[in-house]
């Protein structure tokens, strides 16, 4: 008989991003009420608390929930209150735009060789990961779908963004950047990674293939 994970095992195999809300809030709450599995109860709190309602609930509001207790209770105030303090000022790094792009790779603008650069995406455009899989020479560099696709499985990615910098200074594609694109397009459907855009950097500005709709 095949054995049905639990929140906690499977954030551990496959991260947190691919957990419902209940099953984040069962790992937190840990146990239910004797009679009641903690993923039952994790539902009937959502299910009273709707959108971000949980978020603001106080502690006497909580405890009015039979079978959740006031230890559990605080533990719930506590985290969404340290969540509060850890992001106040702060907002979710979202790479929407060639621009938004441009700006996060100020690192390689200059840069005498080119440098390939992953966004790696979750499904809220929100930012996984962001690797340099390739540092190349003046005249380019060699990319492998393998070495792009490798990552955004590992880190569960949605969609990608690639990028270069080009240490010529211009903004033209070059008709190796235009094969790489194509070929990472195609590598990218098979395993239903959209490639979103293949942008290239200079100092002085960015050109996206995308929106020159070569992508």
């Amino acid at each position: 008989m095949h054995k049905i994970e639990q929140p906690r095992e499977k954030l551990e195999r496959y991260g947190a991003g691919k957990l419902s809300d209940a099953e984040l809030l069962a790992i937190l709450l840990r146990t239910g009420p004797a009679g009641t599995g903690v993923l039952e109860l994790s539902k009937k709190i959502l299910h009273q608390f709707k959108d971000s309602l949980l978020a603001k609930a106080d502690l006497e509001e909580l405890q009015s929930i039979h079978g959740l207790g006031s230890a559990k209770a605080c533990e719930i105030v506590a985290c969404f209150e340290l969540g509060r303090r850890l992001l106040r000022g702060k907002k979710a790094a979202l790479i929407l735009s060639p621009r938004e792009v441009w700006e996060e790779l100020k690192d390689i603008r200059d840069h005498k060789k080119e440098n390939f650069v992953v966004f790696y995406l979750d499904t809220q455009n929100q930012l996984v990961k962001r690797e340099v899989v390739s540092v190349g020479t003046l005249n380019g560099s060699l990319i492998h779908p393998r070495e792009i696709f490798e990552p955004a499985v590992k880190y569960l990615a949605s969609h990608i963004i690639v990028a270069h910098n080009h240490p010529s200074g211009s903004l033209e594609p070059s008709d190796e950047d235009l094969a790489v694109t194509q070929r990472l397009r195609h590598a990218g459907r098979v395993l239903g990674i959209e490639v979103i855009d293949h942008v290239i950097v200079t100092s002085r500005g960015f050109a996206s293939l995308k929106d020159k709709h070569l992508l």
